[in-house]
């Protein structure tokens, strides 16, 4: 929206939309391009765009308009569910089932044929994939469509091919009842001027695989994908390790830290030892002290191996744009683990489903994710910490409650991310190849935002073969 006091208030669903009012300035908002050079800065804030004087009405939030001002404020916050009492772990288990079902259920509405859902691989599309195809029997409905991004199998090497990732996927495509649709990054180019251009925000370029399965989606005659997307913060542990040492619970902790760092592939878990034990240890003064000078460091290495001018990033004060983008996340420790919880989601559930349904919107789609139910939020915050983490493994109460659902090799995959990068890999060099993409261009396009020098080393790379990830972030 744009609003100039006591003259006009305009209003759209994309920022775009108000530049053809020759009232609304059309200006670059540089603080904004500073945040995309720098991918980390991409959560700044939840109301500014790339537009001067054009803002976003962020989520659970309402807009008051008056001639002279325009007040936003707060309507809906994550809130901790009610406690559940005593409960044996049984009971946990059930309990989830049913809400987790309800909110899946409720995400197949519309005729059946229109609705399908991502499959990655993983436990979190896994897993609303293995419920929602047997709700589906039950209201008598066939087969359920599912997309899945990976590349073919011949084109893969034998490194390649043991990736847990590309293995599970094609596991997880072995279920009954589903009908699985396999996107490939060679086959893309059909989808090339929308996977390359017209995004709301460059943010969303990013993201070539969720649009490339969008699109593939669309074309088939479905208009609403379920997702997994959320499954990352509403299956989070949070300080479930930091609170098993502060309640003097040692030898578990220790053992979940030691196990927890085999699964990340981590040989030596004495530094994570030593990390969860000062955050158990240490008071939050002194945290709070040290996480200034952490956050200095953090954004100096932010800004080295970004793609930004170090010019332009003074003059945008990347450092105190890092401080204000900070008092979006929790900063102090709650002794309340279901608060934790919805203190912790929050953001990152405004941030990511803000892109998912940007980019669904654009091909003509709808993103709907059961973790994100508001019945699932409030029953994952009163959760214990065991049932998100047990001997390493995250997320474990999905793990089992599909066993005999879904295939082991999804249930206890160790997921290395690497297929996303193939899909954008595709179109950059798909770009260059049709001469859409040069050196030339992104050096004129981005002048004076990007360091010359790292932008050549960047194509450099990507032309003798290397990472095209920096190019295709700057394209």
């Amino acid at each position: 929206y744009h609003h100039a006091p006591n003259q006009r208030f305009v209003f759209a669903s994309d920022a775009r939309a108000l530049l053809v009012l020759p009232q609304v300035p059309h200006e670059i908002n540089e603080g904004r391009i500073a945040d995309f050079l720098v991918p980390e800065f991409e959560w700044y804030d939840y109301e500014s765009t790339f537009f001067k004087d054009i803002y976003r009405l962020p989520p659970g939030r309402q807009a008051v308009v008056t001639p002279s001002a325009v007040t936003v404020t707060e309507y809906c916050r994550v809130q901790p569910g009610p406690e559940l009492g005593r409960m044996t772990d049984d009971d946990y288990r059930e309990g989830f089932v049913d809400v987790f079902k309800k909110a899946i259920d409720a995400r197949l509405r519309g005729p059946s044929e229109t609705v399908g859902s991502m499959l990655s691989g993983g436990m979190d599309s896994g897993s609303v994939v293995a419920f929602a195809k047997e709700i589906r029997k039950t209201h008598g409905n066939g087969a359920l469509a599912t997309f899945s991004g990976v590349r073919r199998p011949d084109e893969e090497t034998e490194e390649e091919a043991r990736w847990s990732e590309t293995r599970s996927v094609h596991a997880s495509t072995t279920m009954s009842a589903i009908d699985p649709t396999l996107v490939h990054p060679d086959e893309i180019d059909r989808w090339f001027v929308p996977l390359s251009s017209g995004f709301e925000e460059p943010f969303d370029g990013v993201f070539t695989i969720l649009k490339a399965l969008f699109l593939t989606a669309h074309s088939q005659g479905i208009r609403a994908l379920l997702d997994g997307g959320g499954g990352d913060v509403a299956m989070h542990e949070g300080s479930y390790l930091v609170r098993l040492l502060r309640s003097g619970r040692l030898r578990l902790a220790v053992s979940e830290i030691i196990a927890e760092s085999r699964y990340w592939g981590h040989s030596k878990p004495l530094p994570s030892l030593l990390r969860y034990a000062r955050n158990a240890a240490l008071p939050d003064i002194i945290k709070r002290a040290a996480r200034s000078s952490r956050n200095s460091s953090l954004v100096r290495n932010y800004l080295k191996t970004s793609l930004i001018a170090p010019e332009f990033a003074e003059r945008v004060q990347m450092e105190e744009r890092h401080e204000q983008m900070l008092d979006i996340f929790p900063r102090r420790w709650n002794p309340d683990y279901a608060q934790e919880f919805c203190d912790r989601i929050r953001p990152n559930m405004t941030g990511g489903k803000e892109r998912y349904s940007r980019i669904a919107a654009a091909s003509g789609m709808e993103a709907r994710d059961p973790y994100l139910d508001k019945r699932l939020v409030e029953y994952c915050s009163r959760l214990p910490g065991r049932f998100k983490l047990r001997d390493g493994w995250p997320k474990v109460i999905l793990r089992d409650v599909t066993a005999g659902m879904l295939p082991e090799e999804v249930r206890w995959t160790r997921r290395k991310e690497h297929l996303s990068w193939w899909f954008a890999n595709s179109v950059t060099k798909l770009a260059a190849a049709r001469g859409e993409l040069t050196l030339a261009a992104l050096e004129e396009s981005l002048e004076p935002y990007a360091d010359s020098a790292n932008l050549s080393r960047a194509w450099e790379d990507f032309e003798g073969g290397g990472d095209s990830e920096p190019v295709h972030h700057a394209y």
